[in-house]
């Protein structure tokens, strides 16, 4: 039984935030957005998150129906993830916090680490 099936919710914001909340859990399914990816590619697209915190929210992730973890059997194993047609669902929403984000950071004159082609692209819809 998973941590959010053992509470009780008086606010769909509340329940939202136990799903998706958090440092990584919403980067971690920006980048599933597109495609299907192995640990170690999202371990080098999460900069500073550990081996044990990466496995620990993947796996919440895949509790909460948000990701499927496909093991192939191979040596060595081959792990992919990828969102569910659930977990797709979110997209939007982590879109829309994206883009707050970006305008946040030109509104304030913050440091953004972005190309402006891909800033452009994102902001047309585009990725």
């Amino acid at each position: 039984m998973s941590k959010i099936q053992e509470k009780s919710y008086q606010c769909g914001m509340e329940l939202t935030m136990d799903v998706i909340g958090g440092k990584w859990k919403t980067v971690i399914l920006w980048h599933l957005r597109n495609r299907t990816l192995r640990f170690s590619q999202l371990k080098k697209r999460l900069d500073g998150i550990t081996q044990k915190m990466l496995t620990q929210q993947l796996r919440e992730l895949e509790e909460d129906g948000l990701i499927e973890r496909t093991v192939y059997p191979q040596v060595p194993p081959k792990v992919e993830y990828s969102l569910t047609t659930y977990g797709k669902k979110i997209i939007p929403v982590l879109y829309t916090i994206y883009c707050w984000g970006i305008h946040y950071a030109e509104d304030f004159e913050l440091n953004l680490n972005i190309e402006k082609t891909t800033l452009q692209k994102i902001l047309n819809r585009e990725i």
